[in-house]
């Protein structure tokens, strides 16, 4: 601080600090806990959606395309036809990341049940709720070595959380709406109102992991049940194809009446379209909820 005399009056200016451009900026692992937890959410999973990688995509359409152009040369001897068919190929990146995403949601759900009797174990015994959620990711580490589990991940955000000072019942809330699962959502409502109006929480988990495994161990038992029958599907729906390729291959003078003409493209189209339409039919009637 200095004065200087300007038109006779004495005036105090106090030296402006300088900013160091080339200085770091603080990360977010340097920030206190409060501000750490104003983070974006961007880095937490949300299990509604399924994100295929580059390789995934390209994979998929490369290979769907090479099968719909020998099914389409099966049934039409004509390279435009199959290449025509080849364009599906573009559409098949939305059923497999559809398979995908059912695939992770189960596997969540079946880690969630033994999560569930892990956890009711622990408050049964006394532990506190930031230890038992603690002792269940323990647990499923023994069930799974490799620990590359959606469950336990979420499982150390919650008692990261509860560390930070953040309530259990925000921590349960955010992961049933990022899981958008009608057992965890579940859960995490009967967990909150417990804690909220003072209930027997041991007994409350307790009951409700009972009540929700049991409906995941019917839901496994059903994917049991019809695992046969899906196989038995797969090999109907094949038959045809190779039946095919033997009489190309067997018979060819008696399979070409069928190419090259009109009505041959018009039968072998209805036969496709039938073959597709049953094996929409059977997946159908293979996808039983619970």
């Amino acid at each position: 601080m200095f004065k200087a005399n300007h038109a006779g009056k004495s005036q105090t200016v106090t030296p402006v600090a300088q900013v160091n451009p080339a200085a770091p900026h603080p990360s977010s692992s340097s920030l206190p806990p409060l501000a750490r937890s104003e983070q974006p959410r961007a880095e937490l999973a949300d299990y509604t959606v399924y994100h295929l990688s580059a390789l995934q995509r390209i994979s998929c359409i490369v290979l769907c395309a090479i099968l719909f152009i020998m099914i389409g040369y099966l049934f039409y001897h004509q390279w435009i036809i199959a290449s025509v068919l080849a364009i599906g190929a573009w559409f098949m990146p939305k059923l497999l990341r559809k398979h995908l995403l059912e695939r992770k949601r189960a596997a969540l759900s079946s880690h969630f049940k033994q999560a569930l009797y892990s956890l009711s174990s622990s408050l049964a015994v006394g532990r506190s709720v930031e230890n038992g959620f603690r002792e269940a990711a323990q647990d499923l580490r023994m069930l799974y070595p490799d620990g590359d589990n959606d469950m336990i991940r979420e499982l150390n955000i919650i008692t990261t959380r509860l560390e930070y000072g953040q309530p259990i019942e925000e921590a349960l809330q955010d992961f049933s709406d990022r899981a958008m699962n009608e057992d965890i959502t579940n859960f995490a409502d009967v967990f909150v109102t417990c804690k909220r109006t003072g209930g027997d929480l041991v007994e409350v988990v307790r009951k409700t992991s009972a009540t929700i495994g049991e409906k995941l161990d019917i839901q496994q038992e059903i994917s049991v049940m019809i695992s046969q029958k899906k196989f038995e599907s797969n090999a109907l729906v094949a038959t045809p194809f190779f039946f095919l390729i033997f009489l190309n291959v067997t018979a060819a003078d008696f399979m070409k009446p069928l190419y090259g003409n009109p009505i041959g493209i018009v039968i072998s189209t209805i036969c496709l379209a039938a073959l597709g339409f049953c094996y929409w039919l059977i997946r159908k009637f293979m996808n039983i909820k619970v």
